[in-house]
């Protein structure tokens, strides 16, 4: 087996040996990346539809006053608002869904439904605890979510959901009076989730995996070519001079050229030492003529 092919077969075994330890590590990072990456754009986003709730109850209800006293208008409620301006982001991020999830909601399509009353009902056991995400099995696959509670920490809310009848009677007329009362000052009355399907990063770290091996592989190709360049000019081609040289003095032929022996490297020095045992041999062979 030539010098030149156990060279490249130890390579590529190396090479084999890096890209399965790196391709590893760097899936495993990158899809840890990516999950983080769209935990947090659920965050910013879930924090764009607090600051519209917070818009709504201290802008717009107070403006509403006067008019809700004739008909209701959804558009003081907070919940609305948030729900309608995610709604609007979901054009440019459609893969992900809000919810404010209530255990007793006015609006019977806030109710919570089991797995959401189960994060509710966590937030309730553990008051100092913010936020949480996991991933729950779906009929359409692995979600991921992103859930923070929700508090009664203003006294404004009580006015629409303490007792039936202080709440607005316009309220009153449009969702009834059996939903949405008997919430309490500091008391966790549901969750805000935002959903998103766990296949999403999954998809964006496998697109960011793709061309990372795919720019590794290529510079370890462009290092396989200059090694194997260097190794045939630097090794290959000075060892099969000195190879054709030892053949040809084997045979006799003393006037064959030296082989050039510049540098101090360890090439030159096995060039140098291989001239003077070929001048050596030559005096050797020169004397052994004489003497016949």
């Amino acid at each position: 087996m030539r010098l030149t092919l156990k060279f490249n077969l130890v390579l590529s075994l190396l090479f084999i040996a890096g890209i399965s330890v790196s391709g590893v590590l760097s899936w495993k990072i990158l899809q840890n990346n990516a999950q983080r990456e769209v935990i947090e754009r659920a965050g910013l986003m879930m924090e764009s539809a607090t600051a519209i709730r917070w818009y709504t109850i201290n802008e717009i209800k107070p403006l509403l006053t006067l008019p809700m006293k004739k008909v209701f208008l959804p558009q003081s409620v907070p919940a609305y608002g948030a729900t309608k301006a995610f709604g609007k982001l979901r054009d440019k991020y459609p893969q992900y869904t809000y919810k404010e999830a209530t255990l007793n909601p006015t609006n019977l399509e806030n109710r919570t439904v089991d797995w959401e009353s189960d994060i509710v009902q966590y937030f309730r056991n553990n008051p100092k605890k913010q936020e949480i995400t996991g991933v729950r099995d779906t009929p359409t696959g692995k979600s991921l979510y992103l859930a923070r509670p929700m508090v009664v920490d203003n006294v404004a809310c009580l006015v629409c959901h303490s007792t039936p009848d202080i709440a607005p009677k316009t309220m009153i007329s449009r969702y009834g009076s059996a939903n949405g009362f008997g919430w309490k000052i500091n008391e966790t009355i549901g969750a805000r989730i935002v959903s998103v399907p766990a296949s999403l990063p999954f998809k964006q770290a496998k697109k960011a995996f793709t061309a990372f091996m795919g720019s590794f592989a290529g510079v370890l190709a462009v290092i396989f070519i200059m090694m194997n360049v260097m190794l045939r000019y630097i090794v290959i081609r000075p060892v099969r001079k000195m190879s054709h040289i030892a053949d040809e003095v084997s045979k006799g032929n003393t006037e064959i050229p030296e082989i050039p022996s510049k540098g101090k490297d360890e090439m030159s020095i096995l060039a140098s030492s291989f001239n003077r045992m070929r001048r050596s041999l030559t005096k050797a062979m020169e004397m052994l003529e004489k003497e016949e």
